[in-house]
């Protein structure tokens, strides 16, 4: 038998051999660290003072020691438009290379992991016939020149532009291409009409007509830049085999700006010429339905973000049939029903200048305005005294801070509006241009709208001409006459655009002439809290009540005519 002593003494050897077997595999792992595995765990030992025994007692403790990994690449082709590189941000962990060799990641033109979409316009001077091109005209014009079927003479661009374009379609031909400094492309075809441009969307302006390629605009709200022929897109290709990893933990959104055409900062405003729902055309109305004058345009104007009519006729349930009175009686009233009219177009402003507001005496004007309330359709220019109508009426839309101010210019008679009568407001020179300078300093892009002096040519009255650019100088950034019956001419005041009269909306004008027949409603383009630019949209009647799109040989003649009318040398 094995004394109990005998087992003691054998287990304290037992132990006594595992401890300098451990102590000797310790020590040996520190001698010899792996250098295989740059970040593998290493053992260390605390000194005999520190052990919890206080007699060298070992305690192992396992760290990482991480070894720092060089910054991810990117390299940005010279090629690709300033702007792309100033809304860079690289997050924590990357960093620019100039050397292409050493980058993970490549930033350069390309549809594979695409990270943004650059827009660009095809544009000419303002006072051109012409709206638009096919594709492949415009790209044949480019790498062949005269050999295109384009009648223009040349295209304008700056050095960046022309960079993306040759790389993309190749090599201009010699002779077609103008490269100036971007600041002096707008004023150089101006001076010559002979020659369009290709320029960022961010440079499009008022005095630029924006051309569509293949029948697409990207200045208009249905844009899609995927469509598109002056898209062009912006990739991060992957070059090393971590550049995968590395492209999976960027936040694109956050890397760069997805493009330099944001739809959430632009806004539409149409603005449209004389209403009056009475004679013929309520007469129409009641026949064929009460949205039958906007058959053939509705969608259009549904498509504008804040919609315009200028409505010289109150609403009045005491209103009585159409021709009840004499047509040389110019007394006019709309009955409620004809609202619905309104309501189909999406009308969110309505103006309240009309020389006819008053016709059928006040209590029609606040049953009118309280009409416009209830539907939630806004209104200024004329009111229920002379403080409501003067307010000027005041928008937000994506961003940018629209003013709508009115007043109707003719001899007071035809504007009512006192300090205790509605009625529309006659315009006092006093008021309305400070006042129009106040709002442009508040940050408003104000829209003034006259009902003016009435005559029937395409060109510009005189006497609206001063008052017109009186508008313009104080801040006004549209300036639009809403008395004219047939188109009128237009002018650029630095970069205010006046329209000295669109023609009828909806008006029973059809059988004095083609001019009555005719007419424009004004779709004006603002982005970023600035108006960019004004699309000239162009209807024809077809009867006393509806009018329909021009057809293109229409609407090559109007704005011939319009273009001339202006003192304006005219762009093919």
């Amino acid at each position: 038998m094995i004394s109990k002593q005998s087992i003691w003494f054998r287990l304290a050897s037992f132990l006594a051999i595992g401890i300098s077997i451990v102590a000797c595999s310790s020590s040996a792992s520190l001698i010899k660290p792996s250098t295989k595995l740059q970040n593998s765990p290493t053992v260390t030992s605390d000194s005999d003072k520190n052990s919890p025994s206080g007699k060298g007692g070992l305690v192992s403790a396992v760290t990482a020691t991480p070894v720092p990994q060089p910054e991810a690449g990117i390299w940005i082709s010279s090629i690709l438009p300033e702007s792309v590189s100033q809304s860079l941000k690289l997050p924590s962990g990357f960093e620019l290379v100039t050397d292409p060799t050493q980058a993970d990641l490549r930033l350069e033109f390309g549809t594979d992991n695409v990270v943004s979409t650059w827009v660009y316009a095809l544009v000419a001077p303002f006072p051109t016939v012409e709206d638009g091109v096919a594709s492949s005209d415009l790209k044949d014009f480019w790498l062949n020149g005269q050999d295109s079927s384009m009648t223009i003479q040349k295209i304008l661009v700056d050095q960046a532009t022309e960079n993306v374009f040759s790389q993309i379609w190749g090599k201009p031909a010699s002779n077609i291409i103008s490269i100036l400094p971007d600041d002096q492309i707008l004023n150089e075809a101006w001076q010559d009409m002979d020659a369009w441009a290709i320029i960022p969307f961010e440079q499009i302006e008022p005095r630029w007509k924006v051309l569509e390629v293949d029948g697409i605009s990207p200045i208009r709200k249905e844009f899609k830049p995927d469509s598109y022929f002056l898209s062009v897109a912006i990739s991060l290709h992957e070059v090393t085999p971590r550049a995968e990893d590395l492209f999976q933990q960027l936040d694109k959104e956050q890397f760069i700006a997805s493009s330099n055409r944001d739809p959430n900062l632009l806004t539409t405003v149409i603005v449209t010429g004389t209403t009056a729902l009475a004679r013929a055309t309520a007469h129409l109305m009641e026949v064929n339905g009460m949205t039958y004058p906007d058959q053939d345009i509705r969608d259009i104007l549904r498509q504008a973000d804040i919609l315009h009519v200028s409505n010289e006729v109150a609403f009045t349930p005491t209103c009585p049939p159409p021709f009840t009175l004499p047509n040389r009686i110019l007394k006019f009233c709309s009955k409620p029903e004809y609202i619905q009219l309104f309501q189909d177009i999406g009308v969110d402003v309505v103006e309240l200048t009309g020389d006819h507001l008053s016709d059928w005496g006040p209590d029609a004007i606040r049953y009118t305005i309280n009409l416009f309330n209830q539907l939630g359709m806004k209104y200024y220019g004329g009111g229920l005294n002379l403080a409501d109508g003067e307010k000027p009426l005041l928008l937000e839309h994506n961003g940018t801070k629209i003013a709508f101010i009115g007043c109707n210019a003719k001899p007071p008679g035809y504007a009512l509006a006192s300090a205790t009568t509605p009625g529309a407001v006659h315009c006092d020179p006093a008021y309305l241009f400070p006042e129009i300078t106040s709002l442009k300093e508040q940050g408003y892009q104000v829209i003034m709208t006259f009902q003016h002096l009435e005559y029937y040519a395409y060109t510009a009255n005189p006497i609206l001409v001063a008052d017109f650019e009186k508008a313009a100088q104080a801040g006004a950034v549209i300036v639009s006459g809403s008395q004219g019956h047939q188109p009128q001419a237009m002018e650029f005041d630095n970069n205010s655009f006046l329209h000295y009269g669109l023609g009828n909306l909806f008006f029973d004008q059809y059988d004095e002439g083609l001019p009555t027949r005719q007419a424009f409603m004004d779709r004006h383009v603002f982005y970023n809290g600035h108006y960019i630019n004004t699309e000239l949209l162009t209807n024809m009647f077809v009867d006393q009540a509806r009018s329909r799109p021009m057809t293109p040989a229409e609407r090559q003649d109007l704005l011939t005519t319009i273009f001339k009318a202006s003192n304006w040398k005219l762009g093919e």
